[in-house]
């Protein structure tokens, strides 16, 4: 296992819409452990694929919490097909758009349909912080990011920032050893 280098704001990576999983094989099963061990170090709940740079229909997600044995979920293009009706607001982070949280509404429940690591179609009804994980990781999938569910305003006002930090980063020096 490995862990991988976060992509983060504004990189424009995270705007892209991953492709669907073809084969689900020994390639796939060394990625999933490598996006849940760069998950479980970051530490985060959940982690798509394209937020390290690999722009395929693939989430991990592990809502345990640390006095609790891991229950790490794999996700293989898992699509939303049901939506409940009710509400539910969290205040979501990203790994992608570090030290930010805000509050986001979006529906209470889902159902998604999805490929297990094994290559088995399943589908899981899901409330709570998981119906929010899944819908927050689907997004990524699909180009989205949760800043994109917050008022024009104060989105711009985070992309602002990260691209003034990625600026800041690019021109810091470099440390020569040796």
């Amino acid at each position: 296992m490995m862990i991988r280098p976060l992509v983060i704001l504004p990189d424009p990576v995270l705007r892209e819409v991953s492709k669907p999983v073809e084969t689900v094989g020994e390639e796939l099963r060394k990625l999933s452990a490598d996006m849940l061990e760069t998950m479980y170090d970051a530490p985060g709940i959940g982690l798509a694929a394209i937020q390290i740079g690999i722009p395929l229909r693939m989430l991990v997600i592990d809502l345990a919490r640390e006095d609790e044995p891991k229950a790490p979920h794999i996700f293989i293009n898992p699509e939303i097909v049901a939506r409940g009706d009710e509400p539910n607001i969290h205040e979501e982070g990203c790994l992608s758009i570090p030290d930010y949280y805000a509050e986001v509404e979006r529906p209470g429940s889902v159902t998604v349909t999805y490929v297990d690591i094994d290559g088995k179609t399943r589908e899981l009804q899901a409330d709570g912080m998981m119906a929010t994980c899944l819908q927050h990781e689907i997004d990524h999938l699909n180009g989205v990011l949760f800043i994109d569910h917050l008022s024009k305003l104060k989105r711009d006002m985070v992309v602002r920032k990260f691209k003034k930090l990625a600026r800041e980063k690019d021109k810091a020096p470099t440390r020569m050893v040796g």
